[in-house]
């Protein structure tokens, strides 16, 4: 089995296709999905998927490219992130490629995300652009480390890999790394160790090869983990195997929700 570990159910693209989308998973032996938020507003539509299918989670967060909306404090955060099939906080982070003034608003919320996470003890979904510096700085001074979490759809140098591993981090490979010209990624996905990688698809987005162009969807985790397992020289086996234990390690909660827990499935 495996786990797509960041994907975003909830956006048009998916709408009216759930069912779909959940078949393809089951034909492709992907057996659950963390369904990812990026703003307080859409935040019900991540949670009804995860209370509606029994293979979905949750985290609850304001992505760091969000300019509109609301602003949660720690509190909120903290508050929304109390429902059990709500594993993680995030996606957060800095993204200096589309706000090129790095602005202090980004990293004051980035380190309310932070405190959340450490207060409600749910690990943290990362996303960081153009800002490794500052994102691993801002991670060590809130010591992040403490709840840990996933650099998410992981593209930077193994230099910064091992900066994140150190900090307690996992590192998760998306169809970027099946990409020809995706060297750097591919050179951390062979270097990365076997109990400390998660894959995903960041569904709609970034699909992989033969589907690059085309809307993502989390079955086609499963070429993710064929080229990390082409990458390190072990079975797809093996890769399923690990990303699951992985992911399982990271969440604790997740294998009894995963199993049956609280969800159920509507028609």
């Amino acid at each position: 089995m495996l786990i797509d570990s960041h994907c975003h159910l909830d956006l048009p693209e998916f709408q009216e296709r759930t069912a779909q989308v959940l078949e393809a998973m089951s034909q492709n032996q992907v057996g659950a999905a963390l369904c990812i938020a990026v703003n307080l507003e859409d935040f019900p539509r991540v949670l009804a998927l995860a209370e509606s299918h029994s293979n979905l989670l949750a985290s609850v967060g304001v992505h760091p490219e969000v300019t509109e909306g609301a602003d949660p404090d720690e509190a909120t955060l903290v508050r929304l992130a109390d429902h059990p099939r709500v594993v993680a906080i995030g996606e957060t982070g800095l993204d200096y490629y589309w706000h090129k003034d790095r602005p202090e608003w980004q990293r004051q919320r980035f380190r309310r995300h932070i405190r959340a996470a450490k207060a409600c003890g749910k690990p943290l979904v990362i996303h960081t652009r153009e800002a490794a510096e500052d994102t691993l700085r801002i991670l060590e001074e809130e010591d992040a480390g403490a709840v840990g979490g996933i650099m998410h759809c992981f593209s930077e140098d193994w230099a910064v890999g091992q900066r994140a591993l150190d900090l307690g981090f996992y590192l998760s490979f998306s169809g970027i790394v099946t990409f020809k010209n995706a060297a750097t990624v591919k050179d951390v996905a062979t270097r990365v160790p076997l109990d400390r990688f998660l894959v995903e698809t960041d569904s709609p987005y970034l699909a992989p090869t033969p589907y690059r162009g085309k809307v993502n969807q989390p079955a086609w985790v499963r070429y993710v983990a064929e080229e990390v397992a082409r990458l390190k020289g072990l079975t797809v086996e093996d890769i399923e195997a690990a990303s699951c234990a992985n992911f399982f390690r990271l969440f604790p909660s997740a294998k009894a929700l995963l199993q049956g827990g609280t969800a159920t499935t509507r028609g």
